[in-house]
């Protein structure tokens, strides 16, 4: 099989297609032909030696796939070879061909594409979980949301038409007419002075914001927050500027974050929380019902997954580039 390789750190250019060996089918397990993996910015991070969780070079990345079941392990009753299938991977699904637990597996959504389906589950499942489990979002709340027009931006916007919440978006005015299609009220990500924009529409302050820039963002985020209010962290984004990194840069930006503690937490009626998907993929027994309650919405045609641009595997150093410079709208994948 062929599989895309980070064989070094550096910039997009690195990354190299490779052949290697088909793996085992083991019990409790099915293995996928992969049609289509999903790019997140995680993956970016590692290609820059960024992401302390991912594998040291030469590696393979990738948390999520679509594709058909090419064979079942031993034990499994809940998937046929044929069956078209979504599955979630830790590292390695940028692949041809991968093998993951059948828990880790499910139905592709009739009407859905491969693209559609290798582009649902990190962003759903951050943004779900970001809402539903760690900030208790409760109709009518307001939410700041930075990448608003990303992936988990989308997913947030699209989550909260159907459970009730106020969106304030950040992003770029190219892509501010996408996020009024979505409910969201579009605010200025390239203003220095962004969070005066904000005061300026939700002056009693925010009820929740969801953060994956990291810095002195997670430092206003925190000023903004109504009384109760709750920053939700959940990337660190600001660490990767440009296509290289630079390690003194990078240590400079990473003393200089805010700490919180819990004095002046309690002082302030706010709280602070982060995200880690990837430290949860194996964690069924609280992924499984919030994906089961996402795919409920999927079923209902209440959730359609946004694909900007799907790329062929071996132009994957584009794909990557094409995020770094921040020009999608939803999601990036690759083509298998």
């Amino acid at each position: 099989m062929k599989q895309l390789v980070i064989p070094r750190y550096g910039p997009p250019e690195v990354l190299e297609v490779r052949d290697a060996p088909d793996p085992p089918v083991l019990p409790g397990t099915v293995r996928i032909r992969v049609r289509v993996a999903g790019v997140n910015f995680s993956d970016l991070l590692s290609r820059q030696g960024l992401y302390p969780d991912a594998p040291k070079p030469p590696c393979t990345i990738g948390y999520e796939v679509s594709g058909v079941v090419e064979a079942v392990g031993p034990g499994v009753t809940t998937h046929r070879v044929g069956d078209r299938v979504v599955a979630t991977t830790h590292f390695g699904g940028q692949s041809e061909l991968v093998v993951v637990p059948a828990a880790a597996t499910f139905a592709l959504p009739a009407g859905w594409s491969f693209e559609q389906g290798a582009a649902f589950p990190v962003v759903y499942l951050t943004a779900h979980h970001m809402l539903v489990r760690v900030a208790a979002a409760r109709r009518g709340e307001t939410i700041l949301v930075h990448a608003a027009a990303g992936g988990v931006g989308l997913a947030v916007a699209e989550l909260s038409r159907l459970l009730g919440f106020r969106v304030l978006g950040l992003a770029s005015p190219g892509k501010h007419a996408t996020l009024k299609e979505y409910g969201v009220e579009p605010l200025d990500s390239r203003d220095p002075r962004w969070f005066d924009a904000v005061r300026k529409v939700a002056p009693h302050g925010v009820d929740i914001v969801l953060d994956a820039v990291g810095g002195d963002s997670w430092r206003h985020g925190y000023r903004l927050l109504a009384p109760g209010g709750r920053l939700v962290c959940y990337g660190a984004s600001a660490l990767s500027e440009g296509l290289r990194r630079n390690v003194l840069k990078v240590v400079w930006r990473v003393l200089r974050f805010p700490r919180f503690g819990p004095l002046a937490l309690m002082s302030d009626n706010r709280s602070v929380a982060g995200v880690n998907l990837g430290h949860l993929w194996n964690d069924q027994g609280l992924l499984a019902p919030q994906v089961e309650a996402l795919l409920a919405y999927a079923r209902e045609g209440r959730l359609t997954p946004r694909v900007d641009r799907a790329f062929p595997l071996g132009e994957a150093a584009a794909a990557h580039r094409y995020i770094h410079e921040r020009r999608n709208i939803g999601k990036v994948v690759l083509l298998l």
